[in-house]
């Protein structure tokens, strides 16, 4: 009677102990099965940040050839020249890209670093580029050339044929590659579109050349078609604007300012 008890009990063990077995055995694959998704959510969000980094180094090179428009330079008539001062161009790493600052997209950072949001303005200069590029005189072949200036200083040239983008965004993008390596070229071409040049702007300004400031603030109220017909046909107009937001441009090469009508 008491080898049947015996046996029943040695067999009721064992199947607890495998019971305990298969429970250990199912933590043990859990835990590998947790590891290996962790380790793909991992590599999955390196790939996605490569990808990331592989698209915007793509950009960057689409960037670096712009379209060129045909205008008529064999014209011997006298030219206009702008130069454009004091542009907001400022570039600054924010969070992990360099960029334009503006002040519609970096109030915040500009207040955190103790700067007026209202001084940084760099769509003014992008209006101005447009307006300028196409307008009618450069259409005639009668712009010589644009000068850009910018808030810190830094000089560079925009040749008449350039295409200015038609957003912001990508007029951004184009400044900031410019200001990193002093020059863009055109598409298909060597020929340099934009280029930093040294300072003064003066050296490149035709030495009979009659140089105009615009000013709101000035006394001397002309209408434009009368004002140009008084100087000489045979002088190269140069014409400064501000490309700032508030306050004057305060150049000693001016020789007048005036007010638009």
């Amino acid at each position: 009677m008491v080898r049947p008890f015996g046996v029943k009990g040695q067999k009721r063990k064992r199947k607890e102990k495998y019971d305990r077995d298969e429970e250990e055995g199912e933590e043990d694959v859990a835990e590998p099965t947790v590891q290996a998704a962790s380790k793909k959510a991992a590599v999955e969000e390196k790939d996605e940040k490569e990808m990331e980094e592989k698209e915007s180094e793509t950009a960057a090179d689409e960037m670096a050839g712009i379209p060129i428009v045909q205008i008529d330079q064999q014209t011997k008539k006298p030219g206009v020249i702008f130069v454009l001062e004091r542009a907001s161009l400022e570039v600054a790493k924010v969070g992990k890209t360099y960029q334009i600052l503006n002040s519609d997209d970096h109030a915040n950072f500009l207040k955190r670093n103790n700067k007026n949001p209202a001084d940084y303005r760099p769509d003014i200069v992008y209006q101005a580029l447009l307006s300028i590029l196409d307008s009618p005189l450069n259409k005639a072949g009668r712009l010589r050339a644009v000068y850009v200036k910018t808030d810190k200083g830094v000089l560079f040239e925009v040749k008449p044929n350039v295409r200015i983008p038609r957003t912001y965004k990508r007029f951004a993008g184009i400044m900031l590659q410019l200001l990193q390596k002093l020059s863009i070229s055109a598409a298909g071409k060597r020929e340099k579109l934009l280029r930093v040049i040294k300072n003064p702007v003066t050296q490149y300004l035709p030495v009979s050349s009659r140089k105009i400031g615009f000013s709101y603030s000035s006394d001397k109220l002309v209408e434009m078609s009368k004002y140009v017909g008084t100087v000489s046909s045979d002088a190269d107009l140069v014409f400064v604007v501000g490309a700032m937001s508030h306050g004057k441009i305060d150049c000693d090469y001016i020789e007048d300012f005036i007010a638009s009508m």
